[in-house]
């Protein structure tokens, strides 16, 4: 798709990690960056000059190499934002909104956008870089059993478009019954650890032909799948998952691990929406 990149941006259009994320991301995509700013009322004055002053400020920073627009919206935020999805090729949005509770980072717009855009949605901690240098390159969640394409070309293309690494995945548990018994017994587990591994290498074998300036390595852990990748967020430069979740939950189909990691990640985090 030859969208642009769409940035969600508030009333007060501060110039925060969310702006200087899409900014470089629409730069090394050679896309457009769209401001949306979604305003209505008495204020509507006031974001549309907060909205063009931002504006200003990024092609000042990349003259003759980045296209910026505006766009203001009367319409609710959330709206907004679905809606420019249908055209744009990726959403970036902030993760301000965190209510007040420890270790929940994210406002409901951004949750209901990376939930429900029918593009892959880009959630930026507000806090940025000022953690430290990050080392950890881009990290992808992997189900070895059932891949996404969709989430594995993002991953690599962000990695080689970033001239990043790449850090894959894979989450397991032992089966509770195992052909009408229960765990497997002891002499067995490590036959079930190197067959996970074996077949995560297999499915990414393919992707890193393609790939071939991207560093890879990866990892088969037995664990539940959001807590690797929110303790890898701590260094990563991207965390991507897929959205696969059902379309009936609260939050569209952002499932219960993609929710966990862009809830606690400590770093953006990319949403991708995976054919049903």
């Amino acid at each position: 798709m030859a969208g642009p990149i769409v940035l969600g941006v508030d009333e007060e259009a501060d110039d925060g990690p969310a702006v200087a994320w899409a900014e470089s991301e629409a730069a090394l995509r050679g896309a457009e960056l769209r401001l949306l700013v979604a305003s209505a009322g008495a204020v509507v004055d006031y974001a549309r000059q907060a909205v063009d002053e931002l504006a200003e400020v990024v092609r000042k920073r990349s003259p003759g190499v980045l296209a910026v627009s505006v766009e203001v919206s009367d319409a609710d935020a959330r709206e907004a934002l679905v809606a420019a999805a249908e055209t744009a090729q990726l959403l970036v949005v902030g993760a301000r909104g965190s209510g007040g509770f420890p270790g929940l980072l994210v406002g409901s717009t951004s949750l209901h956008t990376a939930g429900t855009a029918g593009c892959p949605v880009v959630v930026v901690p507000d806090r940025g870089d000022a953690d430290g240098e990050r080392t950890g390159g881009v990290v992808v969640g992997v189900d070895a059993k059932d891949p996404d394409e969709a989430v594995l070309r993002f991953a690599f293309q962000a990695a080689e478009r970033r001239e990043l690494s790449l850090r894959a995945v894979h989450a397991w548990r032992y089966p509770l019954i195992t052909q009408g018994r229960g765990m497997p017994p002891v002499y067995e587990r490590g036959h079930v650890e190197a067959e996970q591994e074996r077949t995560l290498a297999e499915v990414l074998a393919g992707w890193r032909e393609d790939y071939p300036s991207v560093p890879v390595t990866f990892d088969s852990v037995k664990s539940g799948a959001a807590k690797p990748l929110v303790s890898l967020s701590a260094e990563a430069d991207l965390v991507v998952v897929g959205r696969q979740g059902h379309r009936s939950g609260p939050l569209g189909r952002l499932g219960s691990v993609s929710l966990a990691v862009v809830q606690h990640a400590s770093c953006p985090v990319a949403v991708v929406p995976v054919p049903s």
